[in-house]
């Protein structure tokens, strides 16, 4: 007997939300995202072959020890403007303004006082009397309620690794340098002196995401 196909909403609804997963946890094949989804890992095909054509996603062959390779889809670029990135347009205007106003001196200030005013700021939410991992959370919570898709990821050997999976004022940093230089100063101010960091990955060098090893 033949079934009527599904609402165009339910398909578009069910492909956002692989775009989100993907963004989310990065490659993953067909039967995952099926498993995931409680759907059929064919209609999970059909939906990234739809956003395939639409230059959303693309796939790399992975080699399997039984059968053929699996296809591991990612999102491409395009797919960024279902993330987008907070007033971008009106802070790079912004910034060139001032730097044509007070020069790189003035805009280095303003850096100054906004790194500052952000430390103060995470300072008063992250706990400085907790653990590590606590802190890590607290710090965490506060940056996916900016936009940045944060997670912790406990290691193995105790470490651990903070996960940013967004960047929302990644098109201001592409040109602003610094914004990103400073964060590293923030996260160190904002968790305190008896840890260390260091940024392993950086989406404005290519990768999918940004991420920090905190010991």
């Amino acid at each position: 007997m033949k079934t009527d196909p599904p609402p165009e909403s339910t398909s578009i609804r069910t492909r956002r939300a692989i775009v989100q997963r993907l963004k989310q946890e990065g490659a993953l094949d067909a039967e995952t995202l099926a498993s995931q989804f409680n759907i059929t890992a064919m209609a999970v095909r059909q939906h990234l072959y739809a956003l395939q054509k639409e230059g959303l996603v693309t796939y790399q062959e992975e080699a399997r020890p039984m059968g053929r390779p699996a296809k591991r889809w990612e999102l491409t670029s395009a797919a960024d403007r279902f993330f987008p990135d907070r007033y971008a347009d009106l802070t790079l205007g912004l910034i060139n303004s001032v730097k044509e106003a007070f020069g790189e001196a003035g805009f280095d200030r303003l850096l100054e006082v906004r790194t500052r005013e952000q430390i103060e700021a995470y300072q008063a939410i992250v706990p400085r009397n907790q653990s590590l991992h606590q802190r890590l959370e607290a710090l965490a919570q506060q940056r996916t309620e900016e936009g940045y898709m944060a997670e912790v990821v406990v290691q193995a050997d105790g470490t651990f690794l903070l996960a940013e999976k967004h960047c929302p004022i990644c098109a201001v940093a592409t040109v602003c340098t610094g914004l990103c230089r400073t964060e590293l100063e923030i996260f160190q101010a904002t968790l305190g002196k008896d840890v260390i960091i260091e940024r392993i990955e950086h989406i404005l060098e290519g990768d999918r995401r940004c991420v920090y090893r905190v010991t």
